[in-house]
């Protein structure tokens, strides 16, 4: 599994779903509490994984994966 760090709003929920669906990891830079936190993001073929520094979360659907993205502010506007 190979590994790609963008930073947050550096691509669309769209570009970070195909490159999750393809099998990459991806290393989010975002600031958050106070200073600049890296989240990971993953698909192992069944469950999507945001692992945050404080909590893992997992979502069953493509669609609760795009959801938390969008929310967290993950990815920019498409």
């Amino acid at each position: 599994m190979s590994t790609l760090t963008v930073e947050a709003g550096e691509l669309t929920a769209a570009e970070i779903l195909d490159a999750l669906e393809d099998g990459q990891r991806i290393v989010v830079r975002v600031e958050m509490l106070g200073g600049v936190h890296e989240v990971t993001l993953r698909h192992d073929g069944t469950t999507y994984y945001c692992d945050t520094p404080t909590t893992l979360h997992k979502h069953q659907s493509v669609d609760e994966m795009r959801t938390c993205i969008e929310n967290m502010g993950y990815s920019r506007d498409e």
